[in-house]
Protein backbone atom coordinates (compact mmCIF):
# COMPACT_ATOMS: atom_id res chain seq x y z
CA UNK A 1 0.00 0.00 0.00
CA UNK A 2 2.77 2.40 0.95
CA UNK A 3 4.61 1.59 -2.26
CA UNK A 4 1.47 2.39 -4.28
CA UNK A 5 1.11 5.75 -2.57
CA UNK A 6 4.75 6.63 -3.21
CA UNK A 7 4.48 5.58 -6.84
CA UNK A 8 1.35 7.71 -7.28
CA UNK A 9 3.09 10.66 -5.63
CA UNK A 10 5.79 10.43 -8.31
CA UNK A 11 3.58 9.75 -11.33
CA UNK A 12 1.04 12.55 -10.80
CA UNK A 13 3.62 15.39 -10.78
CA UNK A 14 5.27 13.83 -13.83
CA UNK A 15 1.90 13.83 -15.61
CA UNK A 16 1.52 17.51 -14.77
CA UNK A 17 4.97 18.23 -16.20
CA UNK A 18 4.16 16.29 -19.38
CA UNK A 19 0.90 18.24 -19.75
CA UNK A 20 2.56 21.60 -19.18
CA UNK A 21 5.45 20.99 -21.59
CA UNK A 22 3.52 19.17 -24.30
CA UNK A 23 0.75 21.77 -24.40
CA UNK A 24 2.87 24.88 -23.94
CA UNK A 25 1.93 26.23 -27.36
CA UNK A 26 5.33 25.41 -28.88
CA UNK A 27 5.02 22.88 -31.70
CA UNK A 28 8.47 21.29 -31.15
CA UNK A 29 7.44 20.42 -27.57
CA UNK A 30 4.25 18.55 -28.53
CA UNK A 31 5.97 15.11 -28.36
CA UNK A 32 6.14 15.47 -24.58
CA UNK A 33 2.42 14.67 -24.55
CA UNK A 34 3.19 11.28 -26.10
CA UNK A 35 4.79 10.17 -22.81
CA UNK A 36 1.50 10.40 -20.94
CA UNK A 37 0.42 6.77 -21.75
CA UNK A 38 3.63 5.51 -20.13
CA UNK A 39 2.68 7.19 -16.86
CA UNK A 40 -0.92 5.96 -17.10
CA UNK A 41 0.23 2.40 -17.70
CA UNK A 42 2.64 2.49 -14.74
CA UNK A 43 -0.10 3.61 -12.35
CA UNK A 44 -0.32 1.01 -9.54
CA UNK A 45 -4.09 1.32 -9.01
CA UNK A 46 -7.20 2.56 -10.77
CA UNK A 47 -7.34 5.55 -8.43
CA UNK A 48 -3.75 6.39 -9.29
CA UNK A 49 -4.58 6.16 -13.00
CA UNK A 50 -7.44 8.60 -12.47
CA UNK A 51 -5.17 11.03 -10.59
CA UNK A 52 -2.51 10.80 -13.32
CA UNK A 53 -5.20 11.57 -15.91
CA UNK A 54 -6.45 14.52 -13.88
CA UNK A 55 -2.94 15.93 -13.54
CA UNK A 56 -2.19 15.61 -17.26
CA UNK A 57 -5.48 17.00 -18.58
CA UNK A 58 -5.79 19.90 -16.16
CA UNK A 59 -2.20 20.90 -16.86
CA UNK A 60 -2.76 20.68 -20.62
CA UNK A 61 -5.94 22.79 -20.45
CA UNK A 62 -4.71 25.22 -17.79
CA UNK A 63 -5.69 28.27 -19.86
CA UNK A 64 -9.37 27.36 -19.74
CA UNK A 65 -10.50 28.75 -16.32
CA UNK A 66 -9.33 32.31 -16.91
CA UNK A 67 -10.49 32.23 -20.53
CA UNK A 68 -14.01 31.04 -19.66
CA UNK A 69 -14.30 33.62 -16.89
CA UNK A 70 -13.29 36.34 -19.34
CA UNK A 71 -15.63 35.07 -22.07
CA UNK A 72 -18.67 35.06 -19.78
CA UNK A 73 -17.53 38.11 -17.76
CA UNK A 74 -17.93 35.89 -14.70
CA UNK A 75 -16.01 34.97 -11.57
CA UNK A 76 -13.07 32.58 -11.82
CA UNK A 77 -15.04 29.79 -10.13
CA UNK A 78 -17.22 29.56 -13.28
CA UNK A 79 -14.09 28.89 -15.30
CA UNK A 80 -12.93 26.34 -12.73
CA UNK A 81 -16.23 24.47 -13.04
CA UNK A 82 -15.87 24.35 -16.81
CA UNK A 83 -12.28 23.19 -16.41
CA UNK A 84 -13.26 20.26 -14.20
CA UNK A 85 -16.27 19.37 -16.37
CA UNK A 86 -14.13 19.35 -19.52
CA UNK A 87 -11.72 16.90 -17.86
CA UNK A 88 -14.44 14.51 -16.70
CA UNK A 89 -14.81 12.34 -19.82
CA UNK A 90 -11.04 12.09 -20.33
CA UNK A 91 -10.48 11.03 -16.73
CA UNK A 92 -13.43 8.63 -16.56
CA UNK A 93 -12.37 6.83 -19.74
CA UNK A 94 -8.78 6.40 -18.58
CA UNK A 95 -9.86 5.30 -15.11
CA UNK A 96 -12.52 2.86 -16.36
CA UNK A 97 -10.23 1.18 -18.90
CA UNK A 98 -7.13 0.96 -16.71
CA UNK A 99 -6.20 -2.57 -15.75
CA UNK A 100 -3.48 -4.28 -13.73
CA UNK A 101 -3.63 -7.36 -15.98
CA UNK A 102 -0.56 -8.20 -18.01
CA UNK A 103 -0.24 -9.43 -21.55
CA UNK A 104 -2.45 -7.91 -24.25
CA UNK A 105 -5.13 -6.63 -21.90
CA UNK A 106 -3.58 -3.21 -21.32
CA UNK A 107 -2.56 -2.50 -24.97
CA UNK A 108 -5.99 -3.60 -26.18
CA UNK A 109 -7.67 -1.31 -23.69
CA UNK A 110 -5.44 1.61 -24.61
CA UNK A 111 -6.45 1.26 -28.27
CA UNK A 112 -10.03 1.73 -27.07
CA UNK A 113 -8.92 4.75 -25.00
CA UNK A 114 -7.33 6.39 -28.06
CA UNK A 115 -10.51 5.88 -30.07
CA UNK A 116 -12.93 7.02 -27.37
CA UNK A 117 -10.98 10.19 -26.53
CA UNK A 118 -10.45 11.07 -30.19
CA UNK A 119 -13.85 10.36 -31.74
CA UNK A 120 -17.41 11.50 -30.96
CA UNK A 121 -19.25 11.44 -28.67
CA UNK A 122 -16.50 11.63 -26.03
CA UNK A 123 -14.12 13.17 -28.54
CA UNK A 124 -16.11 16.41 -28.56
CA UNK A 125 -14.01 17.32 -25.51
CA UNK A 126 -10.99 15.34 -26.68
CA UNK A 127 -8.33 17.98 -26.14
CA UNK A 128 -4.70 17.15 -25.47
CA UNK A 129 -4.75 13.98 -27.54
CA UNK A 130 -1.22 12.49 -27.69
CA UNK A 131 -1.58 11.64 -31.40
CA UNK A 132 -1.35 15.36 -32.20
CA UNK A 133 2.43 14.99 -31.85
CA UNK A 134 2.66 12.72 -34.91
CA UNK A 135 3.50 15.58 -37.27
CA UNK A 136 6.49 16.69 -35.20
CA UNK A 137 7.92 13.17 -34.91
CA UNK A 138 7.05 11.94 -38.41
CA UNK A 139 6.78 14.98 -40.71
CA UNK A 140 5.56 14.13 -44.17
CA UNK A 141 4.62 10.55 -43.27
CA UNK A 142 0.87 11.20 -43.46
CA UNK A 143 -1.32 8.32 -42.33
CA UNK A 144 1.76 6.12 -41.89
CA UNK A 145 3.13 8.63 -39.39
CA UNK A 146 -0.14 8.54 -37.48
CA UNK A 147 0.00 4.74 -37.48
CA UNK A 148 3.63 4.78 -36.33
CA UNK A 149 2.89 7.01 -33.35
CA UNK A 150 -0.19 4.93 -32.51
CA UNK A 151 2.05 1.86 -32.40
CA UNK A 152 4.49 3.76 -30.18
CA UNK A 153 1.77 4.83 -27.76
CA UNK A 154 0.49 1.27 -27.53
CA UNK A 155 4.06 0.10 -26.95
CA UNK A 156 4.29 2.53 -24.03
CA UNK A 157 1.70 0.54 -22.08
CA UNK A 158 3.54 -2.78 -22.49
CA UNK A 159 6.59 -4.16 -20.68
CA UNK A 160 8.88 -2.58 -23.28
CA UNK A 161 7.48 0.88 -22.51
CA UNK A 162 10.80 2.25 -21.18
CA UNK A 163 12.62 1.09 -24.32
CA UNK A 164 9.96 2.75 -26.49
CA UNK A 165 10.43 5.93 -24.43
CA UNK A 166 14.16 5.94 -25.15
CA UNK A 167 13.59 5.43 -28.87
CA UNK A 168 10.92 8.13 -28.99
CA UNK A 169 13.19 10.55 -27.11
CA UNK A 170 15.89 10.01 -29.72
CA UNK A 171 13.41 10.60 -32.52
CA UNK A 172 12.20 13.75 -30.76
CA UNK A 173 15.76 15.11 -30.50
CA UNK A 174 16.35 14.34 -34.16
CA UNK A 175 13.18 16.12 -35.23
CA UNK A 176 14.05 19.12 -33.05
CA UNK A 177 17.52 19.30 -34.59
CA UNK A 178 16.27 19.03 -38.16
CA UNK A 179 13.38 21.45 -37.63
CA UNK A 180 10.56 22.32 -40.03
CA UNK A 181 9.06 25.53 -41.37
CA UNK A 182 5.43 26.32 -42.01
CA UNK A 183 4.25 25.16 -45.42
CA UNK A 184 2.67 28.13 -47.18
CA UNK A 185 0.25 28.18 -50.09
CA UNK A 186 1.22 30.62 -52.83
CA UNK A 187 -1.34 33.35 -53.37
CA UNK A 188 -3.17 32.61 -50.12
CA UNK A 189 -2.80 34.98 -47.17
CA UNK A 190 -4.10 34.75 -43.62
CA UNK A 191 -4.56 38.10 -41.88
CA UNK A 192 -4.30 38.29 -38.09
CA UNK A 193 -6.29 41.04 -36.39
CA UNK A 194 -6.07 42.61 -32.95
CA UNK A 195 -9.58 43.93 -32.47
CA UNK A 196 -10.39 42.15 -29.22
CA UNK A 197 -14.00 41.43 -28.31
CA UNK A 198 -15.29 44.09 -30.72
CA UNK A 199 -14.74 41.84 -33.74
CA UNK A 200 -18.13 40.58 -34.83
CA UNK A 201 -19.90 42.77 -32.28
CA UNK A 202 -19.12 46.11 -33.86
CA UNK A 203 -21.66 46.07 -36.69
CA UNK A 204 -20.93 49.55 -37.97
CA UNK A 205 -20.31 50.28 -41.63
CA UNK A 206 -16.95 51.74 -40.67
CA UNK A 207 -15.78 48.38 -39.31
CA UNK A 208 -16.89 46.50 -42.42
CA UNK A 209 -15.25 49.05 -44.70
CA UNK A 210 -12.04 48.66 -42.72
CA UNK A 211 -12.16 44.89 -43.27
CA UNK A 212 -12.88 45.38 -46.98
CA UNK A 213 -9.84 47.63 -47.13
CA UNK A 214 -7.75 44.82 -45.64
CA UNK A 215 -8.92 42.50 -48.41
CA UNK A 216 -8.23 45.04 -51.15
CA UNK A 217 -4.77 45.79 -49.75
CA UNK A 218 -3.88 42.10 -49.75
CA UNK A 219 -5.13 41.81 -53.32
CA UNK A 220 -2.88 44.68 -54.41
CA UNK A 221 0.09 42.86 -52.93
CA UNK A 222 -0.62 39.77 -55.01
CA UNK A 223 -2.94 37.65 -52.87
CA UNK A 224 -5.66 35.76 -54.72
CA UNK A 225 -7.35 34.48 -51.54
CA UNK A 226 -7.42 36.44 -48.28
CA UNK A 227 -8.51 34.81 -45.02
CA UNK A 228 -10.00 36.83 -42.14
CA UNK A 229 -10.76 35.52 -38.61
CA UNK A 230 -13.80 33.83 -37.14
CA UNK A 231 -16.73 36.22 -36.52
CA UNK A 232 -15.11 38.96 -38.63
CA UNK A 233 -18.35 39.68 -40.49
CA UNK A 234 -20.73 39.33 -37.54
CA UNK A 235 -24.24 38.37 -38.68
CA UNK A 236 -24.37 37.80 -42.43
CA UNK A 237 -27.24 39.65 -44.12
CA UNK A 238 -28.23 40.64 -47.69
CA UNK A 239 -27.26 44.23 -46.85
CA UNK A 240 -23.81 43.14 -45.75
CA UNK A 241 -23.41 41.08 -48.90
CA UNK A 242 -24.17 44.11 -51.07
CA UNK A 243 -21.65 46.18 -49.14
CA UNK A 244 -18.88 43.61 -49.65
CA UNK A 245 -19.79 43.01 -53.30
CA UNK A 246 -19.48 46.71 -54.03
CA UNK A 247 -16.35 46.97 -51.91
CA UNK A 248 -14.56 44.22 -53.83
CA UNK A 249 -15.69 45.42 -57.27
CA UNK A 250 -12.76 45.72 -59.65
CA UNK A 251 -10.69 43.07 -57.85
CA UNK A 252 -10.15 39.36 -58.51
CA UNK A 253 -9.60 38.50 -54.86
CA UNK A 254 -11.68 36.02 -52.85
CA UNK A 255 -12.12 36.78 -49.16
CA UNK A 256 -12.77 33.94 -46.74
CA UNK A 257 -14.13 35.25 -43.43
CA UNK A 258 -16.05 34.03 -40.40
CA UNK A 259 -19.70 34.96 -39.89
CA UNK A 260 -22.91 33.79 -38.23
CA UNK A 261 -26.10 32.90 -40.09
CA UNK A 262 -29.23 32.94 -37.97
CA UNK A 263 -32.20 30.60 -38.43
CA UNK A 264 -35.35 29.82 -36.43
CA UNK A 265 -33.55 27.39 -34.12
CA UNK A 266 -30.25 29.15 -33.55
CA UNK A 267 -27.33 29.95 -35.81
CA UNK A 268 -24.53 28.45 -37.87
CA UNK A 269 -20.95 29.48 -37.29
CA UNK A 270 -19.62 29.62 -40.84
CA UNK A 271 -16.90 30.60 -43.24
CA UNK A 272 -18.10 32.83 -46.07
CA UNK A 273 -16.42 33.08 -49.48
CA UNK A 274 -16.88 36.58 -50.91
CA UNK A 275 -15.78 38.15 -54.18
CA UNK A 276 -16.98 40.89 -56.52
CA UNK A 277 -19.97 38.71 -57.48
CA UNK A 278 -21.25 38.34 -53.92
CA UNK A 279 -20.91 35.85 -51.10
CA UNK A 280 -21.87 32.29 -50.33
CA UNK A 281 -21.56 29.93 -47.36
CA UNK A 282 -18.33 28.02 -47.78
CA UNK A 283 -18.32 25.94 -44.58
CA UNK A 284 -20.58 25.29 -41.59
CA UNK A 285 -18.74 24.50 -38.37
CA UNK A 286 -18.86 20.82 -37.52
CA UNK A 287 -18.13 21.16 -33.79
CA UNK A 288 -18.87 24.49 -32.07
CA UNK A 289 -17.71 25.01 -28.50
CA UNK A 290 -19.93 22.95 -26.17
CA UNK A 291 -22.10 24.92 -23.72
CA UNK A 292 -21.03 28.43 -24.76
CA UNK A 293 -22.10 27.82 -28.37
CA UNK A 294 -23.44 24.30 -28.92
CA UNK A 295 -26.26 23.45 -26.52
CA UNK A 296 -27.98 20.26 -27.73
CA UNK A 297 -30.39 20.18 -24.78
CA UNK A 298 -32.23 23.19 -26.23
CA UNK A 299 -34.15 20.95 -28.60
CA UNK A 300 -35.74 19.25 -25.57
CA UNK A 301 -36.28 22.37 -23.45
CA UNK A 302 -37.77 24.41 -26.30
CA UNK A 303 -35.10 27.10 -26.02
CA UNK A 304 -33.27 28.55 -29.03
CA UNK A 305 -30.16 30.57 -29.67
CA UNK A 306 -27.35 28.00 -29.66
CA UNK A 307 -25.03 27.11 -32.52
CA UNK A 308 -25.85 24.23 -34.83
CA UNK A 309 -23.32 21.39 -35.12
CA UNK A 310 -22.84 20.00 -38.62
CA UNK A 311 -20.66 17.13 -37.31
CA UNK A 312 -19.58 15.11 -40.37
CA UNK A 313 -20.74 17.53 -43.06
CA UNK A 314 -18.46 19.50 -45.44
CA UNK A 315 -15.03 18.06 -44.45
CA UNK A 316 -13.54 19.75 -47.53
CA UNK A 317 -14.74 22.67 -49.64
CA UNK A 318 -13.51 24.18 -52.90
CA UNK A 319 -12.06 27.67 -53.32
CA UNK A 320 -10.39 28.89 -56.52
CA UNK A 321 -10.08 25.34 -57.80
CA UNK A 322 -8.38 24.03 -54.65
CA UNK A 323 -9.69 21.55 -52.10
CA UNK A 324 -9.70 23.18 -48.68
CA UNK A 325 -9.79 21.55 -45.24
CA UNK A 326 -11.56 24.18 -43.09
CA UNK A 327 -11.41 24.34 -39.28
CA UNK A 328 -12.96 26.98 -37.07
CA UNK A 329 -11.47 27.71 -33.63
CA UNK A 330 -12.52 24.91 -31.22
CA UNK A 331 -12.21 22.26 -33.93
CA UNK A 332 -8.47 22.89 -33.98
CA UNK A 333 -8.14 21.42 -30.47
CA UNK A 334 -9.79 18.12 -31.44
CA UNK A 335 -8.56 15.05 -33.27
CA UNK A 336 -11.51 13.91 -35.37
CA UNK A 337 -12.33 17.04 -37.44
CA UNK A 338 -8.82 17.25 -38.90
CA UNK A 339 -8.60 13.51 -39.60
CA UNK A 340 -12.06 13.65 -41.16
CA UNK A 341 -10.88 16.37 -43.55
CA UNK A 342 -7.60 14.63 -44.34
CA UNK A 343 -9.47 11.57 -45.60
CA UNK A 344 -10.44 13.70 -48.61
CA UNK A 345 -6.86 14.72 -49.54
CA UNK A 346 -7.14 18.54 -49.33
CA UNK A 347 -4.73 20.88 -51.09
CA UNK A 348 -4.67 23.45 -48.29
CA UNK A 349 -5.77 23.85 -44.65
CA UNK A 350 -7.60 27.05 -43.69
CA UNK A 351 -7.93 27.72 -39.96
CA UNK A 352 -9.68 30.72 -38.44
CA UNK A 353 -10.36 31.67 -34.84
CA UNK A 354 -11.39 34.48 -32.53
CA UNK A 355 -9.29 34.22 -29.40
CA UNK A 356 -9.88 37.60 -27.77
CA UNK A 357 -11.09 35.82 -24.61
CA UNK A 358 -7.81 33.91 -24.22
CA UNK A 359 -5.75 37.02 -23.50
CA UNK A 360 -2.94 36.08 -21.12
CA UNK A 361 -3.41 32.36 -21.81
CA UNK A 362 -1.90 29.94 -24.29
CA UNK A 363 -4.97 28.49 -26.02
CA UNK A 364 -4.37 30.28 -29.32
CA UNK A 365 -0.72 29.23 -29.23
CA UNK A 366 -1.80 25.61 -28.71
CA UNK A 367 -4.18 25.87 -31.65
CA UNK A 368 -1.39 27.20 -33.86
CA UNK A 369 1.04 24.51 -32.68
CA UNK A 370 -1.51 21.74 -33.30
CA UNK A 371 -2.25 23.13 -36.76
CA UNK A 372 1.44 23.18 -37.64
CA UNK A 373 1.84 19.58 -36.47
CA UNK A 374 -1.01 18.37 -38.71
CA UNK A 375 0.25 20.45 -41.61
CA UNK A 376 3.72 18.91 -41.23
CA UNK A 377 2.35 15.38 -40.90
CA UNK A 378 0.31 15.46 -44.11
CA UNK A 379 2.45 17.98 -46.01
CA UNK A 380 -0.54 20.26 -46.59
CA UNK A 381 -0.02 24.06 -46.81
CA UNK A 382 -1.48 26.00 -43.89
CA UNK A 383 -3.28 29.35 -43.84
CA UNK A 384 -4.20 30.75 -40.42
CA UNK A 385 -6.15 33.87 -39.38
CA UNK A 386 -6.81 34.76 -35.74
CA UNK A 387 -8.20 37.71 -33.88
CA UNK A 388 -6.84 38.48 -30.43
Amino acid sequence: MRRDVMMTAVLVPLAVVVGVIGWSGQAPLLPAAAFYPLLWARSPTRTAAALVSVGYFLAASRGLPAGVAQFFSADLWVGLCFWVAAASSFVLIHAALWTARRGWAKPARYIIVLCLTGLPPFGITGWAHPLTAAGILFPGWGWWGLLALTAGLIGFVTRIGPAIAIALSGLWLWSAASGTSQILSEGWRGVDLEMGSSLGRDRSLERQRALIAVGRAAARSGAAVVVLPESALGFWTPTLERLWREGLRGTVVTVIAGAAIVDANGYDNVMMAIDSNGGNVLYRERMPVPVSMWRPWEQWTGETGGANASFFANPVVEVSGRRVAPLICYEQLLLWPILHSMLYRPDVMVLIGNGWWTTGGNIVAIQRASAKAWSDLFGVPLVISFNT
